[in-house]
């Protein structure tokens, strides 16, 4: 396919097959609250009625789930069919999600003929971030909005945040290039000794009062361990991982014919929603 990592592809339908989240792997309460924290910018209110739109890059369908209750027609897209046959189980019966196995630089579906679109942690795994995005534009209708969420480069946060990520960045590197199974383990193992620990820290000082948004990891402080263990392995197991600046977002989105670019102040960073012109 067109502007797809195969092994990264490869590795993402193994992490779908292998955290289906599914309704009885993630609650629906936790579901609605990471749908309410990466789409709390979404223009609902723009969407004509019975709207039709794309999930670019969908997974294991979680986000389409909850998208396709409050629309006409969903297209679930995804260049991984092991992935693709885990949204069909977890989708199955809702008659208004469609599914198409293609890349999102392929989308194989008419020029402007879509309401709206969303891509979320997907476009910085490709090769091509931006060729993604002008292609995703190229099926919106005029002032349709377009939400993404792109990995940010900690440009909002301070010097010695970087230097964490850094030094996680060896370990992404060297366990993502390791064999399948040592990729599962390291990343469990991860979660249970690095994201659990300093979760449960935060929940603690968070309840005695203290503020914890700027220590790593703080956004897990409400969040079940299936998730950590789905993040870490998403975290650590890929190999081709971009990330970008506010600024670069912006322009992309802007190079790609989007305008009106609204960027939300609170964590995942950075979710971004445009309108094409």
């Amino acid at each position: 396919m067109k502007n797809v990592d195969a092994t990264v592809s490869e590795g993402f339908g193994r992490e779908w097959s292998t955290f289906t989240q599914g309704e009885f792997d993630l609650n629906a309460k936790e579901r609605a609250q990471l749908f309410d924290e990466y789409f709390r910018i979404f223009p609902w209110q723009d969407l004509p009625k019975d709207a039709v739109g794309l999930d670019a890059g969908c997974g294991s369908g979680r986000w389409a789930a909850v998208t396709a209750q409050r629309v006409g027609g969903l297209h679930a897209l995804d260049a991984s069919a092991n992935a693709l046959a885990t949204a069909k189980a977890n989708l199955a019966g809702r008659a208004n999600v469609f599914f198409h196995h293609s890349s999102v630089s392929e989308i194989p579906l008419p020029d402007e003929s879509l309401d709206f679109a969303y891509s979320l942690g997907v476009l910085h795994h490709l090769p091509d971030t931006s060729d993604a995005i002008r292609h995703i534009a190229s099926k919106l209708k005029h002032g349709a909005p377009f939400l993404v969420y792109l990995y940010y480069a900690f440009d909002n946060r301070p010097t010695w945040f970087r230097a964490v990520w850094r030094i996680s960045e060896v370990a992404r590197w060297t366990i993502s290039r390791s064999p399948a199974s040592l990729k599962y383990a390291a990343s469990q193992l991860i979660a249970a000794t690095v994201y659990w620990p300093i979760a449960r820290v935060c929940t603690l000082l968070a309840r005695l009062g203290f503020r914890t948004s700027s220590i790593p990891l703080e956004a897990y402080k409400d969040r079940s361990f299936y998730t950590m263990r789905t993040d870490a392995y998403d975290r650590f197991c890929t190999t081709l991982e971009k990330r970008f600046t506010r600024s670069q977002i912006d322009k992309m989105l802007r190079d790609a014919g989007f305008e009106r670019i609204v960027f939300s102040d609170q964590v995942p960073f950075w979710c971004a929603v445009g309108w094409k012109r």
